[in-house]
């Protein structure tokens, strides 16, 4: 058997066994750890001599530990494996192996492992002697440690380090089962154990420190694991401590530079002071272990002696551990300051103790070496976090407390600086930049804290800073270090947010704050002093920045417009691409905000930055086994090509400088063709090329119509149709921009196979649409011609509905003559897609969406007043088919978002082809009417075809229905029993979030189907339907009862309980 399982286990770690092999092997492996003596065999495989490879003996060691867990082996079987273990154990680590090698270390600590599983069953009853036994081992026998039998010293760590691991450490989750066995098992080691274990610690410690530094590390390791658990009056003792203390202060020596022990026995020192306990007890573990002056110390040592900017001698290791400790204090100092019911003499001491910490906090947040500043930053988190708490009860900050906050804040500000070293934007130090920003992040969160704290001292302290150091660049004629001014603009850029927190910069043309009337000084300043022309790129990119994000300045001191306005068009033009590509983001967004204040400038802008306006194309990077990108609908082609989206910006900031009112309308008619005449010109050179499958010329064509569609958006920032507050451009500026629609659809009809194309039309005819408003209606079937091609995805028909949405919403009634022709042929490729089979979890979620927007298309509809469009005689052919989809969609309870939409388009049929709420079928509606039967699989149902139509809109109320005759008996025969089918689908459960609100939409319809037809849909539920759902008489009554005398909103109360009540029985 054991040949077997070493066989098998050799295969499974074979990395050139077949994968075949290796599945019979792991199948072996896996029935043994069932099988009753597969233990035994495992026992015996590792601990014969001679030994088996390590992996064999590992998986072995494995299995076993499995069996134990798992509590497969009864007492007298684990009283069996303990001891062969420990006879093992013995012959290996006991000091007299008589030349037998130890095990590697991951054989030792899968041992470990498995004696702690033992100890885990056994220490209660059964093995009493557990860390006897290995003491023993550690001992080689003898009386004393000093033999240094080091395997049995290093194996007796090993056990204790797993044993805290298994019962003590916080990170590992357990159950409630667990927790209480491991509270039970420390209760035990603390009563029985503890003690003595602790006694072997100074023994060691005392003979062995100056020696055998591997050992002396692990053994404080495990003093600091096991500290937080045992009586800390065993660790407070003086042969413990004074050894501890020997090892943290003991010198540097040129041999050995940094000191891992030195620096474990701090971490040590760190674990005891962090042990939970009273604060009196904290602040009096604090005194006793000298801890200031132990801190002084090591901070005057060599070690953490810096002499040169080049000092390889400096500690950094050694740095971040006595960071840790300050750390540790002082935020059990604040949590003794914070606690209220502490006594008065404790919180002194504490007061005392934090002043005394404050210059170490403060030494450490300062080092050269951010993640040296790291470990100080919980600590005044919560130190600043109690200012706050003390200033919510006191009214105003302790007199010791505020003399803190200046040297912190001082402190944060100046380690926001770039270091020397540092380099702004080179690659092969993005790394160590992107940790320095993220440093910088939290920074910024401990300088809002101040500021919170004290928010005049803030200001005062942030203005002085700013304008003191544009002080001397001006003094200094620019020549100063970048890291200065770049961290000059850092403070400035967030400092809006205390600006701006009561609702803007001014109010009246007045700042509304001391920061605000801060922020513009700093405005004034930074404009004036010409910083845009300091030769770093990340200056120039901040100060782009900042002059977007308070563009409101701009507009009550319009006397430094011109000169920003230039400072940015010179930087467009930037030789730095991070910093050109982002700068034209930055300039439309300026101009954009600023528009109304820039005056008659478009031809000087144009002239200034027509170079950039150049179409250029970069192709995408070919990949192996790709087909056609460009033809096929892969993904839109402009994710290739980053510098041209980032070109786009500029075409928007000319479109919105040449809008504005201050412009005549000839400049902005001849701006307009100036930059679409080469766009036109690039589709037209590049049409033919592009039908023949050029990709290039595809790209061309791509980019040409994009630009032409966000020019169109810098003209207008309404929304499209008759609701806008935006008045569209004048007549001829329009007629440019019609031009522009009729070379976007001559693209797309020649190109429509391409996904690109279709994408770049698309996003072009909603930006067009705001230009042109009613004038592109014409134009709509052939969008959706061209849009909607027979290689659209689902994805691209969701997108193109949304769209569509838009413009109903926008134009409403004078949509109706043109989405007329339209429904049929757009609800037939709808259909289409959504017939289609889903082949992964993608194309479900497309299909989800596009459901979705289907039957939002339909409430569009209906809510906008053209619901007549549905069953006109060009239409109504599409009805049943119609209403059939959306009760498919209301009755599928795996989609109940899309299930709750459905019920409330069927709301809505209801709501305007229902009757007038006594059952009949009249209409009172002032359309003039023909009628027109469809047959149906309930009957036929006849629908008013409207002949004329009102000129007005409306509020989409009762008004405005349209009962079709025969309806009524079509909503109480159909819809309601999808309803009730919805309800007993297996999907639906009344007590999730969705499922209730799908039923307060069918409470919803069945009130409106009851409004509509009176007791004759009471008489159906009554006779046919409850009777069929098996409905008791007295919960039919209860229901049929409040169906007719509640109101809505009680009525969906009643329903959400009648459904949950129904589900439990």
């Amino acid at each position: 058997m054991d040949a077997q399982v070493r066989q098998a286990i050799s295969i499974a770690w074979d990395p050139t066994s077949s994968p075949d092999l290796k599945g019979q092997a792991f199948a072996f492996l896996d029935q043994l750890q069932t099988e009753p003596g597969g233990w035994q065999v495992c026992i015996e495989l590792f601990s014969r001599s001679p030994k088996e490879v390590d992996i064999v003996r590992h998986v072995a060691l494995e299995i076993l530990n499995n069996a134990i867990k798992n509590q497969l082996l009864d007492a007298e079987n684990l009283v069996l494996v303990r001891n062969a273990l420990l006879d093992y154990t013995r012959r290996v680590y006991g000091g007299g192996g008589g030349g037998t090698e130890v095990d590697k270390s991951s054989v030792q600590g899968k041992l470990a492992q498995t004696f702690t599983y033992l100890f885990s069953s056994m220490y209660l009853v059964g093995w009493e002697s557990f860390f006897d036994d290995f003491i023993a081992i550690a001992r080689s026998g003898q009386s004393s440690i000093v033999d240094r039998n080091a395997p049995g010293m290093k194996f007796y760590l090993k056990i204790l380090s797993s044993v805290h691991d298994e019962i003590a450490d916080v990170m590992v989750p357990r159950s409630e089962e667990g927790r209480k066995q491991s509270t039970e098992l420390k209760d035990v080691i603390r009563q029985r154990d503890a003690s003595k274990i602790v006694s072997t610690w100074q023994e060691f410690l005392s003979q062995w420190r100056l020696g055998y530094t591997e050992i002396v590390t692990q053994l404080l390791t495990i003093i600091g694991q096991w500290v937080s658990w045992i009586d800390i009056s065993l660790i407070l003792q003086e042969g413990l401590m004074i050894p501890i203390f020997e090892i943290v202060g003991r010198p540097m020596t040129s041999e050995i530079p940094q000191d891992n022990l030195r620096d474990t026995g701090i971490d040590t020192l760190t674990e005891i002071v962090a042990k939970k306990m009273k604060p009196a007890d904290k602040m009096e573990l604090i005194r006793f272990l000298n801890l200031g002056n132990v801190i002084a110390q090591l901070v005057a040592s060599p070690p953490l002696q810096k002499t040169g900017a080049e000092d390889s001698h400096y500690d950094i290791d050694m740095a971040e551990t006595l960071g840790n400790l300050v750390n540790e204090v002082v935020r059990d100092i604040v949590i003794a300051l914070d606690n209220l019911s502490i006594a008065p003499e404790t919180r002194a001491e504490a007061e005392e103790l934090l002043q005394q910490f404050m210059p170490w906090v403060l030494r450490f947040f300062s080092d050269e070496y951010d993640d040296v500043c790291l470990t100080v930053i919980p600590a005044l988190t919560d130190l600043l976090a109690y200012f706050r708490r003390d200033i919510r009860i006191n009214k105003t900050l302790s007199p010791q407390y505020a003399s803190m906050l200046s040297p912190i804040l001082h402190a944060i500000i100046l380690k926001m600086r770039y270091d020397d070293e540092s380099s702004w934007g080179d690659e092969g130090e993005l790394t160590d930049e992107g940790d320095f920003l993220e440093l910088r992040k939290k920074l910024q969160v401990l300088q809002q804290a101040v500021a919170a704290v004290n928010e005049t001292l803030f200001i005062e302290a942030i203005k002085e800073f700013v304008g003191s150091t544009f002080d001397r660049f001006s003094q200094q004629a620019g020549r100063m270090d970048w890291r200065d001014l770049d961290l000059v603009l850092f403070e400035m850029f967030p400092f809006g947010e205390l600006a701006v927190k009561n609702g803007g910069l001014y109010s009246k043309g007045q700042p509304t704050s001391p920061a605000a009337e801060a922020l513009t000084a700093m405005m004034s300043k930074l404009v004036q002093s010409n910083l845009a022309s300091y030769p770093h790129p990340a200056i120039q990119l901040q100060y782009m920045e900042i002059c977007v994000r308070y563009s409101s300045f701009f507009e009550m001191h319009q006397q430094f417009i011109p000169r920003v306005l230039e400072d940015f068009v010179r930087l467009v033009h930037h030789n730095h691409v991070r910093v050109r590509t982002r700068s034209w983001y930055l300039f439309q967004r300026l101009v954009k905000q600023l528009r109304a204040r820039l005056g008659n400038v478009s031809e000087t802008v144009i002239q200034a930055i027509a170079d950039l306006l150049e179409i250029r194309v970069e192709m995408p990077k070919a990949k192996d086994n790709d087909e056609d990108l460009l033809s096929s609908g892969d993904s839109d082609q402009t994710s290739s090509d980053t510098m041209f989206n980032s070109q786009l910006y500029l075409f928007e900031a000319i479109g919105c400088i040449s809008s504005t009112s201050s412009v005549p309308v000839e400049k902005q008619v001849l701006v307009a063709r100036t930059i679409s005449g080469p766009l036109f010109a690039t589709l037209e050179k590049y049409l033919l090329p592009a039908k023949e499958g050029n990709e290039r010329a595809v790209l061309y064509i791509h980019h040409a119509i994009m630009a032409l569609g966000t020019l169109a958006k810098g003209y207008s920032d309404g929304t499209p149709g008759v609701q806008t507050t935006a008045a569209l451009p004048a007549k001829p500026v329009g007629d440019e921009f019609e031009r522009a629609a009729e070379a976007v659809l001559m693209a797309l009809e020649s190109l429509s196979t391409f996904i690109s194309i279709r994408t770049a039309a698309r996003s072009a005819f909603s930006r067009l649409l705001v230009v042109l408003g009613a004038r592109i209606l014409p134009q709509l079937p052939r969008w959706i011609d061209g849009l909607l091609s027979v290689r659209s995805s689902k994805d691209e028909m969701t997108t193109f509905l949304r769209v569509l949405e838009q413009v109903i919403h926008g134009f409403r009634v004078e949509m109706l003559s043109i989405l007329d022709p339209l429904l049929t042929p757009l609800l037939r490729r709808i259909f289409e897609q959504l017939s289609e089979p889903t082949g992964g979890t993608d194309d479900v979620i497309q299909l989800s969406e596009l459901r979705r927007e289907y039957l939002n298309l339909i409430l569009v509809v209906f809510h906008n007043d053209v619901d007549s469009v549905l069953i006109s005689s060009t239409n109504q052919g599409n009805l049943e088919s119609l209403i059939t989809s959306v009760e498919v969609f209301a009755r599928d309870a795996t989609d109940l978002p899309t299930a709750k939409i459905a019920f409330t388009v069927l709301n809505q049929m209801a709501t305007r082809w229902g009757g007038n709420g006594n059952g009949s079928s009249s209409s009172t509606s002032p359309q003039t009417s023909t009628t027109t039967t469809i047959i149906n699989g309930n009957g036929p149902i006849t629908t008013p075809t409207p002949t004329t139509t009102s000129n007005t809109t409306n509020n989409n109320n009762n008004n405005n229905n349209t009962p079709i005759p025969g309806f009524n008996n079509f909503m109480i025969t159909r819809f309601s029993t999808v309803c009730w089918t919805a309800l007993s689908s297996p999907g639906f459960n009344p007590r999730d979030a969705t499922s209730r609100q799908v039923a307060g939409e069918i409470a919803s319809l069945q009130k409106t189907i009851y409004v509509k037809t009176g007791l004759e849909f009471i008489t159906h539920l009554r006779d046919v339907s409850f009777p069929e759902m098996g409905l008791e008489m007295s919960m039919a009554e209860e229901y049929l009862n409040a169906l007719q005398i509640r109101d809505l909103k009680a009525f969906r109360a009643f329903f959400l309980q009648f459904v949950t009540k129904n589900a439990a029985r």
